[in-house]
């Protein structure tokens, strides 16, 4: 008798694992966007996002332990300071994790990497560097241009 492997449950919406290596990066000299690709990207803001969930949970539980009456004046402003400064940044990162949310659905949609002014393909180059990116580097640098010259108004 033969061995059956249970496959994934009719009507589910499993995918295959796509097996990437180790050591994988994205080339110029591959089909843009390919499997492999999403997959990476996929992952990586994936892992991103984990990151920032981690500290923003060890921010929760230290400011929850670190409320205690401190006397001296000076010292309880600098903490106060402290804790400000981490607000903020948790704010960024939760921001930043709607960023992320979104360029996993740009993945799922099949939109990711492709620039959302021109419709060119964004440079691996800066997908790498800013897997958040929603626009080429030209046309980012065009919209800073034109922010400026209104912030300068």
């Amino acid at each position: 008798m033969s061995e059956i492997e249970p496959g994934p449950v009719e009507g589910s919406k499993m995918k295959a694992e796509i097996f990437l290596p180790e050591d994988y990066r994205p080339a110029e000299d591959e089909p843009f966007m390919n499997e492999r690709q999403l997959e990476y990207f996929r992952r990586k803001l994936e892992n991103w996002k984990a990151e920032l969930l981690d500290e923003s949970r060890s921010t929760v539980e230290t400011l929850q332990d670190g409320t205690r009456n401190i006397p001296d004046v000076a010292d309880r402003a600098s903490e106060e300071t402290d804790r400000a400064l981490e607000l903020r940044t948790r704010d960024r990162q939760r921001k930043l994790i709607a960023k992320i949310d979104s360029a996993l659905r740009r993945i799922d949609e099949g939109e990711y990497g492709y620039c959302e002014v021109t419709g060119e393909p964004i440079s691996l180059k800066r997908l790498d560097a800013r897997p958040i990116a929603t626009m080429s580097l030209e046309a980012q640098e065009r919209h800073e241009r034109r922010e400026k010259v209104h912030r300068d108004d």
